[in-house]
């Protein structure tokens, strides 16, 4: 009481000062905060750039909203990312080659200088991870996939986890063609983390503080990880529908495709700037002809390269999950990746170059390309075949003389390339790293149907005619075929068929390209076999439905009332300040189910908890007790919930309605609730049982 007298004469005594107070606050728009700090220094010019970034953020606010503004900025950044990390792996590859040229003529002190540079950047970048944030190595796509799916996973998205990352995937791209891995994913979970930040910037500087949909800025960013890594914003959207959310909304087509744009575009200028390419072009430029590019009884061979395609896929997809189980089931493996991560990354790496060097099996393999120079040499135009046999060729091209160095024809060397690069990628996919999958399998592809397409050519080395025109084999036409394919058919999608065009610029190839990517999906999804992404969140027990689905079917089937937890706190609408006190205690939900008495326990409703914290302060200051539905507004629910409907129907609910809490009732009475949360603890009990 004495407090309150207290207060009220300070209020009495200074009345005019904060009548004065709150008009220069309205007049400088939040000033005097700045300026009634005594210890803060130069109040002044603080004011000053206040009020300037106040009015810049009306000016910018006019024009359109400010997350408009987060969109630009996260392509951009990505895109800045991107290149800064092209710039540094191309100086840590010049760097080793470098080195590795210098060394000519002694071949010991070649080899220990092939084998230990990828090794020991393997090792460091592993027990960096390890130690700084556990969080970063991997893919990082099942991760981000579970987060769109409404399941919170905020030390995914930790500032911690942005730096290890980049650090990390630097240092494992810099071990070049040797390790195998690529950046893709890690750059979308990176773009992931930066559009959380920007997110939580925008809602901070917003007029209106009411939130966006919880993962719009994660949509995005998926798509804007794919176009600042090749500049292809179109596939980057299509990418983030297919791979990562489960339910794309209509509102999020036009941010991705803004964002998208933004980064692709910087990213390509950032080329130019550089110096790499002389204006805007695709990222691998290809010379196919146009004029008749394939001949139509070709489709056959694209249709026959696509169900190949499809084969190998289920192949490789085996074999990855073979070995997922294997590291998690074996003693040795399982105390190496738990407490030796370094050792292990190194000795698997050492063991990688050893077999790519090129005085051994890597003059069998093209082992001094990098992937970017792989992928180039693969879709080149020209006929190898034709060329290696043909005498009055004496200088032979550059792509084709890395692939027969050794004296062996171009076939064997492919197929060479091909039945190692097998177990090696599914080695490397094993490694504790910070490391991307796709353009491994992307660049596999494409050595899969430049094969193809030699053995055509030599086959028919003489050409095909069509009507009065001469048509050439394109074996390059093979390759983009089989890369679009081929990573298809491992991730499940068709999104790889419109980035190896964009790549490349080739639109002329899009309808084999796509007849193929087609086929390799459809033998790939037979037997509703896991896809890549879906084994990595299946080993990895995340609580992510779409992919338990693939491992149990019968996991979504289950009904709500046999995962349903403990019944939840509830009041009657006759509470009192009492039952009200201990709910309020008790319970941390924010909407709490009113029914109409404990002992009939029909649900009328809930209110939620900013209410019974306002309703316990009116009944401290009011003499006469009042019950719950005299103070508080008891709201209907929209959506209820049977304990015979099953998980997959209350995941789509909270998904699709966006609601935060689901009461489930049986004939009206009240059995309980899933929120977010629960339905996390749900999903990672189902997933506890494969």
């Amino acid at each position: 009481m004495t407090n309150l007298h207290e207060v009220s004469g300070s209020e009495t005594d200074g009345g005019s000062n904060n009548q004065e107070r709150e008009n220069q606050s309205e007049a400088s728009h939040n000033k005097s905060p700045l300026l009634s700090d005594p210890w803060k220094p130069c109040r002044q010019p603080r004011a000053i750039v206040k009020e300037c970034l106040l009015q810049l953020r009306c000016c910018l606010g006019a024009v359109c909203g400010m997350e408009w503004y987060g969109y630009a900025a996260l392509g951009i950044l990505m895109a800045f990312l991107s290149f800064l990390m092209d710039l540094g792996v191309t100086k840590l590859l010049t760097a080793h080659q470098w080195l590795y040229t210098k060394l000519e003529g002694n071949s010991l002190l070649q080899f220990f200088c092939w084998t230990l540079y990828p090794s020991c950047l393997c090792a460091v970048t592993s027990s960096f991870s390890h130690n700084i944030c556990p969080f970063s190595t991997g893919s990082g796509i099942p991760e981000v996939r579970t987060m769109l799916a409404g399941i919170e996973m905020p030390h995914y998205l930790s500032l911690t986890n942005l730096f290890t990352k980049f650090l990390g995937l630097i240092c494992t791209l810099a071990a070049g063609s040797t390790v195998f891995l690529g950046k893709v994913g890690p750059l979308v979970h990176l773009s992931s983390m930066v559009g959380d930040y920007l997110s939580k910037l925008c809602s901070l500087i917003r007029d209106n503080k009411k939130d966006k949909a919880a993962g719009e800025m994660l949509v995005v960013a998926a798509a804007v990880g794919v176009a600042s890594c090749f500049g292809a914003p179109v596939s980057g959207v299509l990418f983030s529908v297919e791979v990562m959310s489960s339910h794309f909304a209509r509102r999020h087509y036009l941010p991705c495709f803004f964002s998208a744009t933004c980064g692709a575009l910087t990213f390509r200028l950032f080329s130019v700037w550089s110096g790499d390419a002389e204006t805007l072009q695709a990222l691998f430029k290809t010379d196919f002809p146009t004029s008749l590019p394939f001949y139509p009884l070709e489709i056959l061979l694209f249709a026959f390269l696509g169900l190949l395609c499809g084969a190998v896929s289920c192949c490789y997809l085996a074999c990855h999950r073979w070995i997922l189980q294997f590291t998690k089931t074996n003693p040795v493996f399982i105390k190496l990746l738990t407490s030796e991560k370094g050792l292990y990354s190194g000795m698997v790496a050492f063991l990688l170059a050893s077999v790519t060097f090129p005085h051994f099996a890597g003059q069998y393999m093209a082992s001094k390309y990098t992937t970017k120079q792989l992928l180039t040499s693969l879709l080149d135009s020209r006929q190898w075949s034709c060329q290696s046999h043909n005498a009055s060729v004496h200088s032979e091209p550059e792509p084709l003389l890395e692939w027969t160095s050794s004296g062996i024809p171009v076939h064997l060397s492919l197929a060479f390339f091909l039945l190692m690069k097998m177990w090696m990628l599914v080695l490397a996919c094993t490694l504790p790293v910070p490391a991307g999958y796709f353009m491994p399998v992307f660049v596999y592809g494409a050595a899969l149907g430049r094969l193809l397409g030699e053995v055509v050519v030599r086959v028919l080395c003489s050409g095909m005619t069509s009507g009065q025109q001469w048509v050439s084999i394109n074996p390059g036409g093979y390759a983009l075929a089989g890369a679009a394919a081929l990573s298809g058919a491992v991730t499940h999608t068709l999104s790889p068929a419109l980035l190896a065009i964009e790549l490349t610029g080739q639109f002329s190839h899009a309808v084999p390209v796509l007849l193929a990517t087609l086929l390799a999906n459809a033998l790939a999804r037979s037997g509703h076999r896991p896809s890549f992404y879906d084994a990595l969140s299946i080993s990895k027990r995340l609580p992510h439905l779409p992919s338990l689905k693939k491992a149990c079917p019968w996991l979504p089937s289950t009904p709500v009332g046999q995962v349903l937890g403990a019944k939840p706190e509830q009041l009657q609408k006759a509470a009192g300040p009492e039952e009200v006190q201990h709910v309020v205690n008790t319970s941390s939900e924010t909407q709490i189910p009113v029914v109409d008495s404990h002992e009939t326990q029909i649900l009328l409703g809930f209110v939620r908890r900013s209410e019974l914290l306002m309703f316990l302060r009116h009944s401290q200051t009011e003499t006469l007790e009042k019950h719950l539905d005299e103070v508080c507004c008891i709201h209907p629910t929209s959506v209820l919930l049977s304990p015979h409907n099953t998980v997959q129907e209350a995941l789509n609910i909270l998904i699709v309605v966006g609601a935060q809490t689901l009461f489930v009732t049986e004939r009206g009475r009240l059995v309980g609730l899933i929120t977010w949360p629960e339905m996390k603890n749900i999903l990672e009990d189902l997933a506890a049982e494969i």
